[in-house]
């Protein structure tokens, strides 16, 4: 039985419920959604079977310097020396255990998002032949570092447009052996590195592969219409340039020599996870980290919403990209590819127990070195223990 009590709790309740939802939805329908998010179309990500079954092996590697560097993202060797840039704008050097500072690119203050731009963000790290480091600033462009005196000569600025857009994000690079050639990547005209949420989430298909050319010191687009371009390596012949292009999960070639000279095709699509540096292997392969993974069986939140932009309007209508990069699961993975691009073998951590947040693989004198773009230390597998 009904009492005329009940009766005016429930008509109470559901004006209190109407007059906080009906305001939230128009609320909702009148905020601007920070992106415009593209509909994108992946296949059903491979079953972690055979090569990719699940396993522990990234557990067996080592933290080195933990809580001494954040955001080693990239790694290089001379000789024994290991040398990284960090997220507080510097390039280091690890030499007997001892981190050094060689260089900043950028000036303090450093640590926040809003300081990014100007203390600078190294990313891609390499050696040239002539001894001295090349680095890709996500916010000021290409530099050569003298890794003995710290001399730094800035060789592209991303404030210089090329063929009419700037360079938002600069990410990755690969050098010739002569030296002659720099092959790097810019991710995004649009979007910046502290705002790579929103780039991979939108779909931007705004990144390119460039070319610099040492001599002549000219900049020119090999490839464009790449959704977050990333890591870049160059074949064993230099016959072609690798490009991670992170939010389509898969990697694709250019051809910068021969008779194929600026072709392009899919080295390797529908990758286990989305790609970030791309490194060689001592088996004539090439090694890649995964930032984020598809797995099958499992769930996947890029793979769930790539066709539902609406949806992921709405989700950054509501909240900021740190929070929905928090629901991607921490699950490390790192991937060795064949010199045809087969899967050879693969390391996983599937909590991130011990390697967190891969940005790169860097193999050396039987090590595989792991790279983070947000961890504060730098991993370090013995490949003889897996």
């Amino acid at each position: 039985m009904c009492t005329y009590s009940g009766k005016v709790f429930r008509a109470t309740f559901t004006c209190l419920a109407l007059s906080l939802l009906i305001p939230s939805l128009a609320a909702l329908c009148f905020l601007e959604s920070p992106i415009e998010p593209h509909s994108l179309s992946y296949q059903v990500p491979p079953l972690m079977t055979g090569v990719l079954e699940p396993n522990l092996k990234l557990r067996k590697a080592e933290r080195l310097y933990e809580g001494q560097l954040v955001g080693p993202e990239s790694l290089a060797n001379i000789g024994d020396v290991l040398f990284t840039g960090t997220a507080d704008g510097q390039i280091l050097k690890i030499e007997d255990d001892q981190i050094h500072t060689i260089a900043r690119l950028g000036r303090p203050p450093c640590g926040t998002r809003d300081n990014e731009p100007n203390c600078g963000r190294p990313l891609g790290l390499r050696v040239g032949p002539n001894g001295t480091l090349f680095v890709a600033d996500a916010y000021q462009g290409i530099f050569e570092v003298n890794p003995t005196t710290g001399a730094v000569v800035q060789l592209v600025s991303s404030t210089t447009p090329v063929q009419g857009k700037k360079m938002s994000f600069v990410n990755d690079l690969a050098v010739t052996s002569d030296g002659r050639k720099i092959y790097f990547t810019d991710s995004s005209s649009k979007w910046q590195r502290r705002d790579y949420g929103y780039l991979a989430m939108e779909g931007t298909d705004d990144g390119r592969l460039l070319e610099y050319d040492t001599l002549t010191k000219e900049v020119k687009v090999l490839m464009g219409g790449l959704r977050f371009a990333n890591g870049v390596q160059l074949s064993p012949a230099e016959d072609f340039v690798l490009v991670a292009e992170t939010t389509m999960a898969r990697v694709r070639r250019y051809y910068v020599s021969g008779l194929t000279k600026g072709g392009v095709d899919t080295f390797v699509d529908n990758l286990p996870g989305f790609p970030d540096n791309i490194r060689p292997s001592s088996s004539g392969g090439y090694w890649v980290a995964m930032s984020a993974v598809r797995l099958n069986p499992g769930f996947s939140m890029l793979d769930f919403l790539a066709d539902k932009p609406w949806i992921k309007k709405i989700v950054f209508k509501i909240f900021s990209q740190e929070t929905v990069m928090k629901f991607v699961p921490r699950y490390s993975l790192v991937l060795e590819l064949g010199e045809k691009g087969s899967y050879k073998r693969s390391f996983h951590d599937p909590n991130g127990e011990v390697v967190t947040f891969i940005s790169e693989a860097h193999e050396h004198d039987g090590y595989l070195y792991l790279g983070s773009f947000r961890s504060p230390f730098v991993c370090k597998l013995n490949l003889k223990d897996v």
